[in-house]
């Protein structure tokens, strides 16, 4: 209660000065129903299980593995899964659309795969595939708000589950999560390839070898222009996508630059998100760009009151005082970018380009010869390791390829995955938590603790202690 009452009085202060600024804020009617809201973000459930910090399962010599949703992500996820040949065997494969699924097994028989079952069409198809008893891993790429129920079904039927972006979208379902997990004691990792590129491996190895010193900001975001594929009636199944812009306000689609981000400050690993405050722009783009869509049997044609702004900042600080800045932006020209920027006391880095600056540089970049010794020096081994099969295989330049590559390794040796449910949570809160934030007029908003208290253990990540 005495929390409650200083979490009331701390946002009537917030509300008073905002209007003071002229700033918006909620009013009085709204304001309980949200304010009571926000405080109830660090609740944490009863555990049915117990944490699966450093999960491991006995190794599994070839994982076998069933997929949900082969159009976009997932058609690319079946085609690495079988470039690990015989670490790995496709099991099953199923999707709503049977469009897809003949795709994908035209694409295996070429392969010479010719024992793969295939679920199709029927809304449910999925919940019957993952009732085999022949499967080890379910990957999941299909629209976000089947993730949860799908991750936790999985689970729930004794296989471990892979999750494309976002893990979970409400506060709830990320709890879901890692109560599942926790009770079944099975992995749900989320797929962020990301944190496999070459230049955030390396980024990553010289955080963790001290180049940067004392580690006090990042900037990070997910700048891209989407409007093209957002008004596709093709591209995204129903348009699932834009229908979330339409209804949604805050940041959407943090996790590739912040999942790195959180790899280089130790997030759930002797640090973790504390509290955020988010705000956006007003929302311009789809509204004028769906005025000029000439096909009019577009639901979207013409259509206005798009509740997403242009522009998302997310504004997180930690436990130890460090602060990111994450932004959201899928409707305007800047040229695509995920940021990458990381800030300490001896170094800096920014990506798009990729450059590097040190302590007593002056206001240049370091010269391209003495970037290229940093980068060799501090490459990342698995990049060096696989440099072949990186190039042959590929995939958003070959981060995708080490991504499932690891995954399966790590269930071949039955060494604990690189990414747990707790990064799941932790990275997907982000969305819900924004938009409460700016549902309360540009609110503090704190994070729930889904580690129960463990993110205090300094625990090392797999990618850098087990290649």
């Amino acid at each position: 209660m005495k929390n409650f009452l200083e979490r009331r009085s701390f946002l009537k202060a917030t509300a008073a000065i905002g209007s003071a600024l002229g700033l918006p804020f909620v009013s009085n009617a709204r304001s309980n129903s949200i304010e009571e809201t926000i405080a109830q973000t660090t609740v944490i459930p009863k555990a049915v299980g117990k944490s699966v910090i450093g999960l491991k399962s006995a190794p599994i010599p070839q994982v076998r593995v069933a997929f949900i949703g082969v159009g976009n992500r997932g058609s690319g996820h079946v085609k690495l899964v079988h470039a690990c040949g015989a670490k790995a065997k496709i099991v099953a494969v199923c999707d709503i659309q049977e469009r897809y699924t003949n795709r994908t097994k035209q694409w295996l028989e070429s392969k010479g795969v010719n024992d793969v079952a295939y679920y199709h069409s029927k809304v449910d198809a999925w919940k019957e595939m993952c009732r085999r008893d022949d499967i080890d891993l379910v990957i999941i790429a299909t629209p976000w708000e089947d993730h949860v129920p799908m991750c936790v079904y999985a689970m729930q039927q004794g296989k471990h589950a892979a999750t494309e972006v976002p893990a979970a979208y409400t506060v709830e379902d990320c709890w879901k999560l890692v109560n599942t997990a926790e009770q079944t004691q099975r992995n749900c990792m989320m797929l962020e390839n990301v944190c496999y590129g070459d230049e955030e491996l390396w980024v990553l190895n010289m955080a963790e070898q001290g180049v940067f010193g004392t580690i006090t900001y990042a900037e990070c975001g997910y700048i891209h222009d989407l409007r093209e594929l957002l008004f596709s009636k093709t591209e995204y199944y129903n348009m699932w996508r834009i229908r979330h812009n339409l209804t949604r306000d805050g940041n959407l689609y943090p996790m590739h630059g912040l999942g790195p981000v959180s790899q280089y400050m130790n997030i759930d690993r002797g640090d973790r998100f504390n509290h955020l405050v988010s705000m956006s722009s007003l929302e311009a783009s789809l509204s004028e760009d769906s005025s000029t869509m000439t096909d009019p049997s577009n639901e979207f044609h013409g259509r206005k009151g798009f509740k997403h702004g242009d522009m998302n900042n997310t504004l997180i600080k930690t436990h130890l005082g460090r602060t990111i800045l994450v932004q959201h932006d899928v409707v305007t020209a800047r040229p695509y970018s995920r940021i990458n920027m990381l800030a300490g006391t001896k170094a800096f880095h920014t990506g798009y380009p990729s450059r590097f600056a040190k302590k007593g540089q002056g206001h240049g970049f370091i010269k391209d010869e003495e970037y290229k010794a940093l980068r060799e020096q501090y490459k990342h081994p698995i990049w060096a390791k696989m440099k072949e099969e990186i190039e042959r295989n590929g995939g958003h330049g070959g981060m995708d390829f080490v991504l499932i590559y690891r995954l399966i390794d790590c269930f071949n040796r039955g060494t604990a995955l690189d990414m747990d449910v707790y990064d799941a949570a932790s990275w997907s809160s982000v969305t819900p938590l924004s938009a409460l934030s700016i549902q309360g007029g540009n609110a503090p908003v704190k994070f729930p603790d889904f580690t129960r208290g463990r993110w205090k253990e300094d625990r090392k990540l797999g990618i850098l202690t087990n290649v």
